[in-house]
């Protein structure tokens, strides 16, 4: 089996800011804050998160900081929305700089965006999608504000996405995918609201999508992809299920989708490298307990250090998935 050749991964999401002209990073423009997320997150499991600038990091996010209604945009000049608010807190969380923000206001915009049926919009537009669920549940639960929202109406949103192959869609009705799985467990495990999963029918259907390669897939017939070892793993760790899946396998395929010469991850062997995937296939790896890798907790998508610290100090936290 071929290691992961963490230099090479920390020298290319090192390289990726300082490349502003090239496709990846005009592609990615709208959601950099993001791509923030995911590369520092990359670099603190890889134990090198010093190699950043935390101040000239949060000088840049609070430029992407919206004073009106105290919400994130993407990038400097972008619109405020729920997915780069969240990415923004994981950030400050990360760097142990919560401090910075007036955290009264900025919950107050994530509480604001819950909906009657207790579903959230994700900006002022009012798409609403079991994402924004995760991401408001999330982020209200690092700030330590949940309870700016009504949690029952949030958990019986979710639970009304749930179908009958035990798997959760975007809106009730919608179709079972992984990252929408994600996005529902990792909602009710913050919440303590896990007994509302059938675990075991749940279990099968994500199990059933580690494909003949090892890798994984997010729903029935389409190609296996690096970004589902995280969603997938993630949920069957949270409904205690992960055992279900080849682990050796998954580890060889995420292994097998490095660029060896110049870092970096891909969704498949052989093709482009991008930080979205060397977060996820890293991520992968820490779940299933690569070796020299930081922990990962499963619904916070933070280490576990991280989420210790955040909730007990110093203390070891007991589990968060408890139903």
């Amino acid at each position: 089996m071929e290691d992961l050749v963490a230099e090479k991964h920390v020298k290319y999401i090192l390289s990726v800011e300082k490349k502003k002209d090239d496709f990846e990073s005009l592609v990615l423009e709208h959601l950099r804050m993001n791509g923030a997320y995911w590369g520092l997150t990359t670099l603190d499991l890889l134990h090198k998160l010093g190699a950043v600038d935390p101040d000239e990091v949060i000088s840049w996010m609070m430029e992407c900081y919206h004073q009106d209604c105290r919400g994130f945009g993407g990038n400097i000049g972008h619109d405020p929305h729920l997915l780069y608010t969240l990415s923004a807190v994981q950030v400050l969380a990360l760097f142990d700089r919560l401090d910075v923000l007036d955290i009264e206001k900025v919950s107050d915009y994530v509480a604001g965006l819950q909906n009657g049926d207790g579903s959230f919009s994700g900006d002022i537009w009012g798409e609403t999608d079991t994402r924004f669920s995760y991401c408001a549940i999330c982020c209200l639960s690092i700030l330590h504000r949940l309870d700016k929202i009504d949690v029952e109406k949030a958990v019986n949103y979710i639970v009304s996405c749930k179908n009958l192959d035990g798997g959760f869609g975007s809106i009730p009705g919608g179709e079972s995918h992984a990252g929408q799985i994600f996005c529902c467990v990792g909602a009710l495990a913050i919440t303590g609201s896990l007994h509302h999963v059938d675990r075991d029918l749940l279990g099968w259907w994500l199990c059933e999508r580690q494909c003949k390669d090892g890798g994984l897939n997010g729903r029935p017939e389409k190609l296996t992809d690096v970004c589902y070892s995280w969603w997938v793993l993630s949920s069957l760790i949270m409904i205690d299920r992960v055992h279900w899946i080849d682990k050796d396998k998954l580890t060889r395929f995420i292994l097998n989708c490095q660029d060896r010469e110049n870092g970096g991850i891909s969704d498949r062997p052989d093709n482009a490298v991008d930080v979205f995937h060397t977060y996820f296939g890293v991520a992968g790896l820490s779940l299933m307990e690569y070796p020299g890798l930081k922990s990962l907790d499963p619904a916070y998508a933070l280490p576990v250090d991280v989420v210790n610290r955040i909730f007990f100090g110093k203390q070891r936290a007991p589990s968060l998935l408890a139903s």
